[in-house]
């Protein structure tokens, strides 16, 4: 009898010793959703009730910014927890990988510290790059797309939109999705970390009819903006902002409201996306152990300061959604006022997980935030737009230096839409030089253009058949 209980307390000890398995991570990267989601209140005709639910599960936050506000650096800057500055990665055209060595991205050090690594959609900035260690990866997949006989045409010279005549099932994310969904509820011998990269509301702005019908045209109301508003912005701004190109031909097309009325409807598709992911995780029996982090790239404007798309460091081409539940740490219903970067997700995750964090990392750890939402935080968000262009956030300031030196100052809590730069004015010469001090030391060489970098608006975006004719047709990855 005593062999019988000497043995029983063998077999509880060493069970009671084996190491808890790691947590699970369900990473949910958007390309293209600036803060027009619920929860944040920055647009009120936004419908986004799977975001907002997830928001309530978990930690929110409402000053998150990209480090570069175009998809390429964004992303490899946020995999590889290295700022652009560092690497030398600035825009879409170039090349990623001369300026990261591979073996250093979040995905391929997760799978180093025995994670299975699976990703589907856009991760990496071209459609279908897969970027460091996955051990599956589907680029996804879709038919012709084809516009609703109810379009005019493609949209208003580079500012894509119109419905289509298809089903959510048709659409490219549809497809990635269910994949993400499938191996989400598979059963799995090590953690996992699933990345369900997700292109819309990139551009064009093409989505199920059903979608823009959720918006009536008479109703939309176009963002807060005033005429002249780029007056007091130095020369530097307002050639990146381009009023003469987009924002000019929006005006004189008179179809500004239809562009508001196509990215609602791509949000809302997208966040009908969200929705499924977020219902399988619901039914995995890893529910309780995963962590769940969703993100976009960086932000969109829509005439704000007479500019459209990226490609600029104020709050509306910076600013984006930015949700983590996190067994352990988060609580339900946390709404997180701190400003932060994507330069913390990758030493987050590595809190997160119990990895350890690789030396080159430059971003925060932000569980301390997760923990207590309200916690102390004394540092800002960096984004960094082309070589030398920096801007620095604070909860209540947006300070910009350009490379050739002139600057913008805003206080975001009196301004929220930066109409007025304060920069020249003497008495906030203390202010400016406090910002300052956290914009980068150097600025790397700009990495070479070719393969890693694409155009402008693609990223898996492609662009539909007009009108179901069977010439020209694209498929969209």
């Amino acid at each position: 009898m005593r062999t019988i209980w000497a043995w029983l307390a063998m077999v509880f000890s060493l069970s009671a010793a084996e190491p808890a398995k790691k947590p699970n991570i369900l990473f949910i990267p958007i390309d293209d959703l600036n803060h027009w989601v619920g929860f944040l209140g920055r647009n009120n005709q936004t419908k986004t009730p799977n975001i907002d639910r997830l928001a309530k599960m978990g930690v929110a936050f409402s000053q998150a910014y990209c480090t570069a506000p175009s998809c390429n650096p964004s992303r490899a800057s946020l995999m590889s927890g290295l700022r652009p500055s560092t690497t030398g990665c600035y825009e879409n055209s170039q090349n990623w990988r001369p300026g990261i060595s591979e073996d250093k991205l979040l995905n391929s050090h997760l799978a180093k510290h025995g994670y299975l690594t699976f990703g589907a959609g856009k991760l990496y900035h071209g459609a279908g790059d897969r970027g460091g260690h996955f051990d599956d990866y589907f680029p996804g997949k879709g038919g012709a797309l084809k516009l609703h006989p109810s379009a005019k045409d493609d949209g208003v010279g580079g500012i894509k939109f119109a419905p289509l005549a298809v089903t959510d099932e048709d659409m490219p994310d549809h497809a990635v999705v269910s994949w993400c969904v499938e191996k989400m509820t598979r059963k799995h011998d090590k953690p996992w970390f699933i990345s369900a990269g997700l292109v819309k509301p990139h551009m064009p702005w093409n989505v199920p009819k059903k979608w823009f019908d959720l918006f009536p045209l008479e109703q939309i109301q176009l963002p807060p903006h005033i005429e002249g508003d780029l007056g007091d912005v130095p020369s530097a701004g307002v050639k990146i902002a381009r009023p003469s190109g987009d924002h000019a031909a929006m005006l004189k097309s008179g179809r500004w409201k239809e562009a508001v009325q196509a990215y609602l409807a791509t949000i809302a598709y997208c966040d009908y996306e969200v929705g499924r992911l977020i219902e399988a995780w619901e039914k995995s029996p890893e529910k309780d152990n995963t962590i769940i982090c969703l993100w976009s790239d960086h932000g969109w404007s829509l005439g704000e300061k007479e500019h459209w798309r990226k490609f600029a460091l104020w709050e509306e081409p910076t600013r984006t959604v930015f949700i983590w539940k996190a067994p352990g740490f988060t609580q339900p219903g946390g709404l997180c006022a701190r400003p932060v970067d994507y330069a913390s997700i990758y030493p987050t995750l590595c809190a997160l997980t119990g990895i350890p964090a690789p030396a080159h990392l430059e971003g925060a750890d932000i569980s301390p935030l997760l923990r207590d939402p309200k916690a102390e935080w004394k540092l800002p968000a960096v984004t960094t737009w082309l070589k030398g262009n920096h801007a620095v956030r604070s909860e209540d300031w947006r300070y910009i230096r350009y490379a050739d030196g002139s600057e913008e100052l805003y206080q975001n809590s009196a301004d929220p839409y930066e109409h007025v730069n304060l920069a020249g004015k003497p008495e906030l010469s203390a202010k400016k030089a406090e910002l300052a001090k956290f914009i980068p030391k150097a600025d790397a060489a700009d990495l070479p253009r070719g393969k890693g970098g694409e155009g402008e608006d693609d990223g898996g975006a492609a662009s539909p058949a007009k009108k179901g004719k069977g010439k020209g047709k694209k498929k969209a990855a």
